[in-house]
């Protein structure tokens, strides 16, 4: 009987690990400060949480093979990077392991001119998910470096709402 609870509650951790509807593959929660952050976007902007404090930011984890991605870029780009550029804010498309050339590409595909960087080994975004996780998230930043909204996918009136907090924030 004892490893038989042993059994199902190890089950049961496990399962608490995975993607579910409370944390949608995310390991981080809104109110959390952001995982450490030392990137460099493709033009060799180096970003660290240090030096996007006193801006909103939006990290967008994006694939040049993720459809879902490819809706919602648009979006992003016009309603949320054109709309909140000249603020204190900042846009990071992150293409999740794909060669630089594909990631041009992809960009110039998609019409997008908000900053890119490459996570070519998936380890900022392994920081910020669950193993196994997909792409198409944004992670909402307030000026201090705190998670204020976590998006999966792309639903519009999740958007909007990331919209509203980004407003919201900036005010």
């Amino acid at each position: 009987m004892k490893r038989l609870f042993l059994i199902l509650a190890l089950c049961m951790a496990q399962l608490s690990c995975t993607q579910s509807e409370d944390n949608r593959g995310f390991r981080v929660k809104v109110g959390e400060n952001s995982p450490r952050l030392n990137f460099s976007l493709l033009d060799g902007t180096v970003i660290t949480n240090e030096n996007l404090k006193g801006k909103v930011v939006v990290l967008q984890f994006t694939a040049s093979w993720c459809s879902v991605c490819r809706k919602e870029m648009p979006h992003l780009e016009k309603e949320v990077w054109q709309e909140f550029k000249n603020d204190d804010f900042i846009l990071i498309g992150i293409d999740l392991k794909e060669s630089s050339k594909k990631v041009k590409e992809f960009i110039n595909q998609m019409k997008v001119t908000y900053p890119f960087a490459i996570d070519n080994d998936g380890s900022l975004f392994n920081s910020f998910t669950l193993p196994n996780a997909g792409v198409t998230r944004n992670i909402v930043l307030n000026k201090k470096g705190e998670i204020i909204l976590l998006t999966r996918l792309y639903n519009e009136q999740e958007f909007n709402k990331m919209i509203a907090v980004i407003k919201e924030e900036l005010d």
